[in-house]
């Protein structure tokens, strides 16, 4: 605070003092006094306000560097160009990383013949440099080196080769996924290659269709508590972005009477897994049927919702409470689910592109082919997914036609372990029109939080690039043969670093208003 702007809040102190003192105030302090107090108020005012604000230092500052300081005006227009060239650049050197494992991928499967009885040791990212009693590698578990790494917040790494994790609910030494290991394996030159081409690069990987996941540079997984590893590639959003197209969905849930005990278990673990194969560009809802029709969540009745986190959370929830009673009549729940689909589509929300039906029950006495005449012949855009619960095969004729009469698949899960892979296969067929045609789209997933790369200042935001990566065997291509998904993963700070910036050595800049936006690159 100057000289100046102390006197005037001392003469507005002064000037409050005589507007708002009564007459009287003043024969008991005379105005010489009164004058006294404002005065000293203006020069407390003045004194806290210097010692608080650092005005003087500050003011100090600038005057050592007034000689050197440069006013220049920024053209918004070519800082905007500026940015979307350094963008345009950045997300075209992942997306060529990206696209090499992709044209890799597919050479070496094509080049590769399925061997049944294949024996390969590779190495299981959990059982690497482990040991049994008597100090020998466990199987599967070779010496493998790792050693810290800063790029990798100093994680104990091999940047010179991939390994394998494979789920805790998959056999380690099934063939197929034995053969997929082996001809994945020469992904690893492409990876290192990768990294030398682009040193930002992290994480590299390949998730593979059939459950394993190769990653690039290879890293010891540690299981939980429970001994058990519940990641699945096939679950990860950057997967199922890449592998399908975005879906409206409608999941029918018998809770007639025949479902009750582990028949309903069963069934709300399929839910439950189907709502984890879904992401971000996707919409749903779930109904229970049995003589009724009962919405899940009942706030939601003839609509769907985005299935981000929170919604399929939400209605995970309420699968608890249902419970089964009455006859199933599937015949009102279909009507049900293809009026929905057909409302939405016509509000011009939602996916606007793929729809199914995910019908969850342990038996339909018909086929209901009137049904699907009304609504779904001939054109079939509604996939119709079933899925038998129990052991028992009577009604699975019915079931398994009406999945092949409405280009969808079939599946029976007897036991709870059969949910997940069995819920997984109808990423195939939705991405089977992708695969035939051979879309290699590039994807980027919104972004998410990395705890695997967390350094000083927390959580690091994460996003991913991916591409699918298709059979290009002339007897597996007319089919569309998802053989997995390729990606990496590119921080946000990263794409904050393409943001011009400004240095103060010899010049100050000064941006105009109008590219305000530009001055914190967390408003980008």
């Amino acid at each position: 605070m100057s000289a100046a702007e102390a006197a005037t809040v001392c003469v507005a102190c002064y000037d409050m003092c005589i507007t708002f003192l009564p007459v009287s105030f003043f024969f008991f302090f005379p105005l010489h006094s009164v004058k006294l107090w404002a005065s000293a108020f203006g020069g407390e005012i003045k004194s806290i306000a210097a010692k608080y604000s650092g005005s003087q230092l500050l003011q100090k500052k600038y005057k050592e560097y007034e000689k050197d300081v440069a006013i220049e005006e920024i053209d918004g227009l070519q800082l905007v160009k500026k940015l979307a060239k350094n963008m345009e650049e950045m997300f075209h050197k992942k997306s060529e990383a990206v696209r090499r494992l992709v044209e890799a991928a597919e050479d070496a499967y094509l080049k590769h013949e399925f061997d049944a009885d294949l024996q390969y040791e590779y190495f299981n990212a959990v059982l690497i440099n482990e040991r049994d009693e008597e100090g020998n590698y466990l199987e599967l578990g070779k010496e493998f080196i790792l050693v810290p790494n800063d790029h990798f917040n100093n994680l104990p790494v091999n940047i010179s080769l991939s390994d394998v994790q494979v789920p805790t609910n998959m056999y380690n030494k099934d063939p197929a996924i034995v053969n997929g290991v082996y001809w994945s394996e020469s992904l690893n030159k492409v990876f290192v290659d990768n990294f030398d081409r682009d040193p930002s690069l992290i994480w590299q990987y390949f998730g593979s269709a059939k459950g394993f996941f190769r990653q690039y540079p290879g890293i010891k997984w540690e299981p939980d508590e429970n001994g058990v590893i519940a990641f699945d590639c096939r679950n990860r959003k950057w997967y199922i972005q890449a592998a399908t197209s975005p879906k409206d969905v409608v999941i029918l849930v018998d809770v007639s009477g025949s479902m009750k005990g582990l028949r309903l278990t069963i069934a709300k673990q399929t839910v439950s897994s189907i709502l984890d194969t879904l992401g971000d560009d996707d919409f749903f809802n779930i109904i229970a049927y049995n003589e009724e029709l009962h919405y899940v969540e009942p706030c939601l009745n003839g609509t769907l919702v985005q299935a981000d986190r929170a919604n399929k959370e939400h209605f995970r929830e309420h699968l608890d409470k249902l419970f089964a009673k009455g006859i199933g009549m599937l015949d009102i729940a279909l009507n049900e689910a293809f009026n929905l689909l057909n409302e939405f589509n016509h509000t011009g929300q939602g996916s606007i592109c793929s729809q199914a039906i995910m019908l969850i029950t342990d038996g339909a006495v018909d086929t209901y082919d009137t049904i699907f005449a009304k609504y779904n012949w001939p054109d079939r855009k509604v996939r119709i997914f079933t899925y038998l619960i129990g052991r028992e095969a009577a009604f699975a004729d019915n079931l398994k036609w009406m999945a092949c009469a409405n280009k969808g698949f079939f599946t029976q899960i007897s036991t709870l372990a059969d949910v997940q892979e069995n819920v997984m296969e109808y990423l195939h067929v939705l991405s089977r029109p992708k695969v035939i045609d051979q879309e290699h789209d590039v994807v980027w997933t919104e972004a998410y939080i990395d705890s695997t790369l967390a350094d000083d200042q927390g959580l690091v935001l994460m996003t991913t690039v991916a591409m699918p990566v298709f059979s290009k065997q002339n007897e597996t291509r007319s089919k569309g043969i998802l053989l997995g998904v390729v990606g990496t993963d590119v921080p946000v700070k990263e794409l904050l670093k393409t943001i011009p910036k400004y240095k103060y050595n010899h010049k100050i800049t000064r941006r105009p208003f109008k590219n305000h936006a530009f001055r914190n690159p967390a408003c980008v």
